[in-house]
């Protein structure tokens, strides 16, 4: 296994979540759940780069 894996980061709170991606991995409309502030985000990663589309209303 020769690719680079990172670890996702919550857009909201900036701490490490439990999804892991490869460099060529591609997530659209992703709903990301951050176990440390217990919220939601729809986020796109598109070559390693987090876009957060929506944080929902608390």
């Amino acid at each position: 296994m020769d690719k680079e894996t990172l670890w996702v980061n919550c857009p909201l709170c900036s701490r490490k979540t439990r999804i892991k991606v490869f460099t060529d991995t591609v997530l659209i409309h992703f709903p990301l759940f951050c176990p440390w502030c217990k919220k939601e985000t729809i986020i796109n990663i598109i070559k390693l780069k987090l876009i957060t589309i929506k944080e929902p209303d608390a």
